[in-house]
């Protein structure tokens, strides 16, 4: 099939979330019918064969194929990246390589969080038009960039007004060619060495630096906080702590559907874990930062 009438989806994840990255396949697999193929990309950073061989058994091949790509193989070996502080895993970062990653020839991608489940069709996702932009996504909950807690802190430092809408970075809808043309990722690392003081959202400050006031902005409902309310999400993105662990307390609704799903897949007899289980993850996760050479961490 043509690289053009395939959908392309991309995720990164390492072996402790591969269970989510299950229920997100499943939810992408039982909503689409509107007939495209479907090439679901997985940056593989750990995860175990046995999670890669039950994941392989959630869709079927002729709607859905599977793509591996190990973390190491899509980041080049002369490429570092500025470490923050945060606990947010070093996946996130994986990202902003999509675009060399896959094929020339594809024309559109889309990046998902594997903390998030889809409840409509994706190719409603895939066909909205970027028109000249680069990248479409949504406004986070945080709203604007001078929030207190996330944005960019040194707002004014970089010439932009306090009331520019600050995007979420875990549902992105991406034009490659224009982002290769335009070389984002050597822009975004640059601002993550450059600005490292002030990074509070790891690759999120460094995207809504590079692309402030020059995104399209995507309909809310693909990228809905699973700690806001909403009738009639068409994606769910559990920010904060995740339905795998006994310590979520958002909306019980998106945790069933999260669980019904997974129930479809090779973990349905999966139990939440503790919530020290979330806590020790993210420790060690500061920890890597941490002894990471030089606060650059090399994939």
């Amino acid at each position: 099939m043509k690289a053009n009438n395939t959908i392309s989806i991309v995720v990164a994840s390492d072996n402790f979330f591969a269970v989510m990255i299950a229920a997100l396949l499943k939810s992408i697999d039982i909503n689409h019918d509107s007939g495209e193929h479907i090439d679901f990309y997985i940056i593989d950073d750990g995860i175990s064969a046995k999670a890669k061989q039950q994941l392989e058994l959630i869709a079927d091949p002729s709607r859905i194929t599977i793509r591996w790509f190990k973390s190491k193989e899509i980041v080049p070996k002369d490429i570092h990246i500025p470490m923050d502080k945060s606990s947010f895993p070093i996946t996130v970062f994986l990202r902003i390589f999509i675009p060399y990653m896959i094929e020339q020839a594809i024309e559109k991608v889309i990046y998902l969080d594997v903390d998030t489940i889809v409840l409509d069709d994706i190719a409603a996702l895939w066909n909205v038009d970027l028109g000249d932009c680069t990248i479409g996504a949504v406004q986070d909950y945080s709203k604007t960039v001078d929030c207190k807690w996330a944005g960019i802190p040194n707002y004014q430092q970089l010439g932009l007004a306090g009331d520019t809408k600050y995007f979420n970075s875990g549902v992105l809808l991406i034009n490659p060619k224009k982002w290769r043309e335009q070389a984002i990722t050597t822009q975004v690392i640059d601002v993550l060495g450059k600005y490292r003081q002030h990074v509070v959202m790891p690759d999120q400050y460094g995207l809504n630096v590079v692309f402030a006031n020059k995104w399209k902005e995507l309909d809310p409902k693909w990228n809905w906080f699973a700690n806001l309310e909403n009738t009639n999400p068409s994606l769910i993105h559990f920010v904060e702590i995740k339905p795998i662990f006994t310590t979520y307390k958002f909306s019980e609704e998106y945790r069933r559907l999260f669980y019904m799903y997974l129930g479809m897949t090779p973990w349905k007899h999966f139990k939440p874990l503790s919530g020290n289980r979330r806590l020790l993850k993210k420790a060690i996760t500061k920890i890597k930062k941490a002894l990471s050479k030089i606060g650059c961490f090399y994939f």
